[in-house]
């Protein structure tokens, strides 16, 4: 019991030295989903995409607070499933900007002086589990900067631009990025100010950093944290929870 207790301890100290708030970027326009509404609106496994993707860091115990990057349109729809799903966690929801680098800085500006550390996440990366962000977090607090992911293990060939092969590319040591990607708050904010200032668009936060000259150390996180693009995803997706279900069972 004395050892449950120092456990206990330990983990109110590193939620306290390393307080760390999500950001879940949910702006997008979902244009490779054919439709209008929301990708992170639809629902899987009998609730919406966004709405899986804030369990996650609600129940992962090192975040202590979640704010929301979304279009305007969909701020009712965010706030409605927040208290239906117990999102106790989400302090903001902002307008997200054309960008996902201005999405993040619109964001920023809800943190207060004792925020540590800033998870970057997609908010329709639905299936990253509270472990996971766990796991990425940890890292982040030896390392500075850590990101989901998970090692590439299909064979990759480089093409020109009419789709003929030009080499195979050896695949030791790339990794498909995922989220969350975990940063020191104070090297998160400067990579955002260096970006703008250098006119540089990053296709993820890692990138940011990575532009700044700082390495970003990977954490496995397996194949099955996709992100929802395409209505086949939402298909992949259903079957996923349904296994994990099945699992649990």
């Amino acid at each position: 019991m004395k050892t449950d207790g120092r456990l206990v301890t330990l983990l109110e100290e590193t939620i306290v030295k390393h307080r760390t708030v999500a950001i879940l970027l949910a702006a997008g326009s979902s244009t490779r989903m054919g439709k209008a509404r929301n990708k992170q609106l639809e629902v899987i496994g009998g609730a919406p995409v966004l709405a899986h993707s804030l369990l996650a860091y609600q129940r992962c115990p090192l975040i202590s607070e979640i704010i929301v990057a979304a279009r305007p349109c969909d701020f009712d729809a965010i706030v409605d499933l927040s208290k239906t799903y117990g999102i106790s966690k989400l302090r903001h929801v902002v307008a997200g900007g054309s960008t996902r680098q201005e999405s993040a800085e619109r964001a920023l500006e809800k943190l207060d002086a004792s925020v540590r550390y800033i998870a970057v996440a997609d908010g329709a990366r639905c299936l990253v589990t509270p472990t996971d962000i766990t796991r990425v977090c940890l890292k982040a607090y030896r390392k500075k900067a850590a990101s989901a992911g998970h090692l590439v293990a299909d064979t990759v060939k480089r093409t020109n631009a009419v789709g003929a092969v030009k080499e195979t590319v050896d695949r030791t040591g790339l990794w498909q990025a995922q989220t969350p990607q975990v940063f020191h708050a104070s090297l998160y904010q400067t990579a955002l100010l260096r970006a703008k200032g250098d006119g540089f668009t990053a296709t993820d936060d890692n990138s940011l950093i990575e532009h700044l000259g700082y390495r970003v150390y990977m954490v496995e996180c397996g194949g099955l944290n996709i992100k929802i693009t395409t209505p086949e995803d939402l298909t992949l997706a259903e079957a996923i929870l349904r296994m994990r279900e099945e699992e649990k069972a």
